[in-house]
């Protein structure tokens, strides 16, 4: 597996000018919100699933490699959404607050939007998507779910037990542990390799983390 850089520039792109057209048509609760919003155009493009492109590609969270596929990742997304938002700009005019901003020196970048990208966590739309949180790593591999009166369903991530059946390794109870709270890392049945790639929250250092 690898990146598909040219539908990622697509999306970028498309994506650029959808929050830009969202700014059109948002209802706003305070005037003063909306004054401000239109005035410096601000857009937020953010990303969600980094931690299951990782395990997609082969590459642990806690990784040098981890690390710097997300710059490589960040890097092509900041710089692209900075062009996208220079071409809109062409067609529709800077934001209205661009004299007198950092942005407003000679032969300087001349943006739609006074800023393009964002990080979220991403909680609600992530289990929307079924994929992982912003650029978190895994909450967990298996959890329990509380549905309607009172019944329990255990979750698992597809990518682990797509793995756990490959491997041989998969079973009910297996999942029914982890779920309880059982660390991978402590399961002797699983084989390293799987245990350094599907690392979640819980195993990931701070340092990890930031």
């Amino acid at each position: 597996p690898c990146i598909d850089y040219d539908k990622l520039l697509q999306t970028i792109k498309l994506a650029v000018r959808f929050l830009d057209n969202v700014i059109e048509v948002n209802q706003f609760p305070l005037p003063e919100i909306e004054q401000m919003t239109r005035t410096t155009r601000k857009i937020g493009l953010g990303v969600m699933g980094f931690a299951d492109m990782l395990i997609q590609l082969g590459i642990p969270y806690d990784s040098e490699e981890g690390l710097a596929v997300a710059e490589e990742v960040a890097r092509f997304i900041s710089v692209e959404a900075d062009q996208a938002s220079i071409e809109l700009a062409q067609e529709r005019g800077v934001f209205p607050a661009f004299q007198g901003s950092i942005y407003d020196i000679p032969d300087g970048p001349r943006f739609r939007n006074a800023s393009r990208t964002t990080i979220a966590p991403t909680g609600s739309l992530s289990i929307i998507a079924n994929c992982s949180s912003g650029i978190e790593p895994l909450f967990a591999l298996s959890y329990v779910r509380h549905i309607l009166e009172g019944e329990e369903f255990v979750e698992v991530n597809p990518y682990f037990e797509e793995a756990a059946r490959k491997g041989g390794f998969y079973s009910g109870e297996l999942m029914k542990r982890l779920a309880e709270g059982k660390r991978l890392r402590d399961i002797e049945e699983v084989p390293d390799e799987t245990k350094t790639l599907f690392v979640t929250a819980h195993d990931t250092s701070p340092e990890w983390h930031v």
